[in-house]
């Protein structure tokens, strides 16, 4: 999708925050929490590139903000301090469903709708969101048990 193709009654205009997760690697000594700043500033760099490179259909980025600080946190689980490196994307988006790809990853943390001030779904279209989002978690679970060997 192209900003040109952009039509104010037919397109979505939010803007989604996701944080990026840094955390040191094992091994290593931590002098002032620089290294897990460093991994996640490294981690949102990555993502940024691959959202700028990679295409994603029925979407089109309008802005990405990386102007936000990297911040810190205890993680009582991992017993060990983690950052968090923040991103806004201003995103136009064909329908809903195109946005559910933002929505359901470990990173989201604030959705801002910003274009139309209403939205109106048939009950056809509120079934089919509500398919794509039982496909979305699905998907989503499928990749944690792979990545924890739950199965």
């Amino acid at each position: 999708m192209d900003i040109s193709d952009y039509d104010e009654d037919k397109g979505l205009r939010v803007k989604i925050r996701l944080d990026f997760k840094g955390q040191a690697k094992p091994g290593r000594f931590l002098f002032g929490g620089k290294q897990v700043d460093k991994a996640a500033e490294e981690a949102r760099e990555h993502h940024v590139a691959l959202l700028r490179n990679v295409p994603v259909q029925g979407v089109y980025i309008e802005d990405i903000d990386m102007s936000i600080d990297v911040y810190t946190v205890w993680d009582d689980l991992a017993n060990a301090e983690v950052a968090y490196a923040p991103v806004v994307l201003t995103v136009i988006a064909e329908n809903i469903e195109d946005l559910l790809r933002f929505i359901v990853r470990e990173e989201f943390r604030k959705i801002d709708v910003q274009e139309p001030g209403r939205i109106v779904l048939s009950r056809n279209e509120l079934e089919r969101l509500l398919f794509k989002i039982n496909g979305e978690i699905k998907n989503y679970v499928g990749q944690l048990e792979r990545r924890y060997n739950l199965r």
